[in-house]
């Protein structure tokens, strides 16, 4: 499999996101400018995908114990982390935490955050492209700049 459909596969992973896509591709040659696009394409695609989960498959799902129990405690990890963000900023705290390229911070929080907390999903996307542009710009540096460090 080539290096930019590992690329675009992790930035459609909850765990690395563009935090794996990019410095993969990177690693492997591609052009910075070509990683960085594939990756904030695929990541913001998570947004459409987890809507859809939330809307149509949740509900379903919701009597099943085990399922039941992951979500509540999912849901009150990221109420905590997100609910003070938006209270305060609203679209743009969205678009900050997900800026911030950390675990846990990502489109797959922020969708769910959005999803829980009622805003509306094109208002949701847009801050998630914000904040996900932001945060592939801070890892194409950071990747870019520590490949050349180790002369990669």
């Amino acid at each position: 499999m080539n290096a930019l459909l590992w690329a675009a596969l992790l930035s459609l992973t909850p765990v690395s996101e563009l935090r794996g896509g990019i410095p993969v591709a990177l690693a492997a040659g591609v052009s910075p400018w070509l990683a960085f696009v594939v990756c904030v394409i695929a990541n913001l695609l998570v947004v459409p995908i987890v809507y859809f989960f939330f809307e149509f498959i949740h509900n379903r799902l919701l009597h099943v114990n085990s399922y039941q129990s992951v979500f509540d405690k999912y849901m009150e990890r990221t109420r905590r982390k997100v609910k003070p963000l938006i209270d305060k900023y609203g679209f743009l705290g969205l678009a900050v935490f997900v800026a911030v390229p950390l675990p846990a911070t990502g489109v797959y929080t922020a969708t769910l955050a959005a999803w829980f907390f009622g805003m509306e999903w094109k208002r949701a996307l847009l801050a998630i492209l914000l904040g996900v542009v932001t945060a592939g710009i801070i890892v194409l540096i950071v990747s870019f700049g520590g490949l050349k460090l180790l002369g990669l």
